[in-house]
């Protein structure tokens, strides 16, 4: 058994996982489409997915697109697709009234392109709405008219949902063999379709109409159906058990009676299911009762009373008024037994009437059934064509009669006069109050505005005050070396060795000032806003290769050595800014390596995004100075060769990295070496 169960597992996850693919598999496909019909049905396809993975509010999102898509393809049936499966999500959110709005304007698309299984698959969820809320007749006409279209076609999803929406229709209105042959066409489609939820409705529906029927045999077996397939659920098992029991009761099996309602009893007030509960107090009076133990059926029946109350659970209280009846009827207590029996057939009068109504209601499901069975969907539109005509009614001609009706009348004129008057002054005092609301709204925003430029222009002074404080410091130091080392060589005082002393230090000073304003230039263009990612799919591997080429000379003269453990692989970023990260971080790991030291490229896959990592074995950095890293404000240490910097480097690369969707952190030991780390995406974001 935990074989069976860890397979389950497995194999659920797996699924998920491949769903998961898929689906991002249509995602990456979608982007790259041109906006023609195809790119329309590789979205709607998505949507599909993503409603059968019950993603709603991203299928949302999606159907927002496509359905400007195909309005602006005049694509018709890929908007009447699209506004369906809408109009699905809105209902499984219980948003009713969108999706209605939504199924009438995909019947109308499907009506135009005489599409009878969309206009079927229509009828069908409006039918699963109207029955839901309550409105049974219009629920039947939807349901009814969709399902022989879907039988033809042999929609198994569909006409197993047209199937269990018609049993439930016919149900609340009292038509119990209709609703008996319905869930029984329901069920094997619930079988193969593997819907637990489904098959528990009908069995339980089922089990119920056999017992209003008076087939207990066959109410036990399809309770027991139940339970069998819910061994696991003890608020489900103890409410079929309590059912179970009042079944044996029918025929005076108090042996299995007893077992069941024994169990029941425990299961719900362990569970404290008062609906349960309410069930097995009543079945276990009427055992007790049946079986002379009066005293104990009075207390467990008294018990169900306060229970029934509580919870407004007519039928049950309709047989706790039978049974103590019965129970003073057996102890000659007639008076009381007089007044269960009023409370009774009160009860009862007012259930019958409602249920009368509702059959009233529903205009005779049977005709409404014979009337629709096998038309055509394209010929069902309107949903009140099969109302019968209200009977006309008018005055009968007497001069008392129509004086009341005149005076009624022109009360009634006065009264509109009245409250349009009303409602006008109300109306002009509301635009009034809406007019001051928006003044003070676009003031509240000028305001607003105002701050957010005050606060720009200070930001773009600082800007331009840190941009002159570096260049009058770093820069200028590396400007004024390179200056000292011409005049020396304008002044033809330096021999040849000392020339060749200095062509290093001339070198890493030339460097330092081109990665200085380097830096600079990027870092400035960021701050004011200006640099804006234009991603593409590039190959990691190119881009290490290119910038470990700009470093191997220096690299040389330091004695490093660099392991290259890059791999093919593609990233989605911008690849010119991805390239100012890693030249800065290259640059970084050599700056603080001895000779020696080594420095690792590599990359590889996490999660479905590509991480980069550069990794050296130099000085490392303290844990002091590792919380000042990546901070707008800038930090700086010289290198192991006295090589300086501005600090602004990792601020560039944090906010490269992130204007391309990704992140970047560091792992260091002092002593030991650093790790810098850069995530980026694989594929575009939706």
């Amino acid at each position: 058994m935990r074989k069976l169960i860890t397979l389950g597992a497995f194999l659920t996850v797996f699924l998920g996982f491949s769903q998961t693919q898929d689906i991002d598999s249509l995602t990456l496909q979608l982007a790259y489409q041109k906006q023609d019909t195809l790119k329309a049905d590789t979205s709607l396809e998505l949507i599909r997915r993503l409603y059968d993975h019950e993603d709603y509010n991203r299928a949302l999102r999606f159907i927002v697109k496509s359905e400007k898509l195909t309005t602006e393809l005049n694509y018709k049936k890929g908007l009447a697709d699209i506004t369906y499966y809408k109009a699905l999500i809105y209902a499984k959110k219980n948003d009713y009234i969108n999706a209605i709005n939504s199924y009438h304007t995909c019947k109308s698309l499907y009506h135009q392109l005489k599409d009878t299984l969309g206009i079927a698959k229509v009828n069908n969820g409006i039918g699963l709405i109207e029955i839901k809320r309550g409105n049974y007749a219009k629920g039947l006409r939807y349901a009814l008219s969709a399902m022989t279209t879907l039988e033809e076609k042999g929609l198994d999803r569909e006409l197993s949902l047209s199937y269990s929406n018609l049993a439930d229709a016919y149900y609340h209105i009292g038509v119990y063999d209709k609703a008996i042959t319905f869930f029984l066409k329901a069920l094997p489609l619930q079988e193969t379709l593997q819907d637990v939820q489904g098959k528990n409705n009908s069995y339980g529906k089922l089990a119920e109409l056999y017992s209003l029927k008076r087939e207990h045999r066959k109410a036990i077996e399809y309770y027991k159906n139940l339970l069998q397939n819910n061994t696991d659920n003890d608020s489900l098992k103890g409410a079929i058990s309590a059912k179970l029991g009042g079944e044996y009761l029918q025929f005076n099996d108090f042996t299995n009676a007893s077992n069941y309602l024994l169990e029941s009893l425990s299961i719900n007030r362990g569970n404290n299911n008062t609906s349960g509960l309410l069930t097995t107090l009543i079945n276990l009076g009427t055992l007790n009762l049946k079986q002379g133990r009066l005293i104990l059926a009075e207390r467990q029946l008294m018990e169900a009373s306060v229970m029934a109350k509580e919870l407004d659970n007519k039928h049950e209280l309709l047989r706790y008024y039978d049974r103590m009846k019965q129970l003073d009827s057996t102890k000659r207590r007639f008076d009381r037994a007089f007044v269960w029996q009023r409370e009774y057939y009160s009860l009862k009068e007012r259930l019958d009437r409602k249920q009368v109504s509702l059959s009233r209601d529903s205009l005779s499901p049977d005709a409404i059934y014979d009337h629709l069975e096998g038309r055509d969907p394209l010929l069902i539109d309107d949903s009140n064509a099969l109302l019968p005509s209200a009977p006309e009614t008018g005055l009968d001609g007497h001069t008392p009669f129509k004086l009341f009706f005149y005076i009624l009348l022109a009360i009634l004129i006065m009264a509109i006069v009245f409250i349009v008057m009303t409602n006008s002054k109300r109306m002009n005092n509301m635009k009034l109050v809406q007019n001051l609301e928006e003044e003070n709204l676009k003031a509240k925003l000028q305001y607003e505005a105002s701050l957010e430029q005050i606060a720009q222009l200070e930001n773009i002074n600082n800007v331009k005050d840190k941009l002159f404080s570096i260049i009058s410091h770093d820069l200028k130091d590396s400007l004024s070396s390179i200056n000292g080392f011409i005049d020396l060589l304008k002044d033809d005082t330096l021999s040849k060795e000392e020339f060749d002393k200095l062509i290093p230090e001339l070198s890493e000073n030339a460097n330092n000032a081109s990665l200085l304003l380097f830096n600079l230039l990027n870092w400035s263009k960021s701050q004011m806003q200006s640099l804006e990612p234009k991603p593409s799919l590039f190959d990691i591997q190119e881009v290490f290769e290119d910038k470990i080429n700009l470093i191997e000379q220096r690299m040389a003269q330091k004695g490093i050595q660099l392991i290259d453990h890059s791999l093919r692989d593609f990233a989605y970023a911008d690849r010119s800014m991805i390239e100012i990260v890693i030249q800065n971080l290259l640059a970084n790991a050599l700056k603080f390596c001895n000779k020696g030291d080594t420095i690792t490229v590599s990359n590889h896959i996490s999660n479905g995004s590509c991480i980069l990592s550069i990794a050296d074995t130099g000085v490392g950095i303290s844990k002091e100075n590792l919380s000042k890293l990546f901070k707008g404000s800038s930090y700086t240490t010289t290198g192991t060769h006295n090589e300086k910097g501005t600090g602004l480097g990792l601020s560039i690369c944090k906010e490269l990295v992130e204007l391309n969707n990704g992140k970047i952190w560091v792992e260091s030991t002092l002593n030991v070496g650093s790790t810098f780390y850069v995530q980026l995406p694989k594929s575009k974001s939706v």
